[in-house]
């Protein structure tokens, strides 16, 4: 099946998601949605600067498929030159998803620290913030 790609809408719903577990004792899984949300807001603010995925053959070095860390690296690379100037801050910035990793969904969530999901749900809100700027 697909789906219909709506990424600010999936960006909130995470976020949402997310704002739902964070103050019970699923803080390691609101983390990981954070994470995802981010990555939705950056992708649709991909969009907005006018980049486009790459045909499916080249799906291993396109950013619209690739998750944290990879996803700075190789937005990083296609950004050189461009002027996105919302993107270019917002991905510039060494502290966005520091320890997040799509690994962490394989973990029992113990080794998910308290102030890394305080950083990725402001960085979230920031994210879905600076979505359509």
């Amino acid at each position: 099946m697909s789906y219909a790609l709506d990424l600010p809408a999936a960006a909130q719903r995470h976020f949402l998601a997310a704002e739902a577990l964070v103050s019970g004792h699923r803080r390691d899984v609101a983390g990981y949605l954070y994470g995802i949300s981010i990555e939705c807001a950056v992708k649709a603010m991909m969009l907005d600067a006018g980049l486009r995925p790459m045909p499916l053959e080249d799906r291993r070095s396109d950013p619209f498929f690739a998750h944290f860390p990879t996803l700075r690296t190789l937005l990083r690379d296609s950004l050189q030159g461009r002027r996105s100037s919302t993107l270019n801050h917002f991905i510039e910035d060494d502290r966005l998803m520091s320890q997040w990793d799509t690994d962490m969904r394989y973990s029992h969530g113990k080794d998910i620290r308290d102030e890394w999901v305080a950083n990725w749900q402001k960085q979230a809100r920031d994210a879905i913030a600076r979505m359509g700027t």
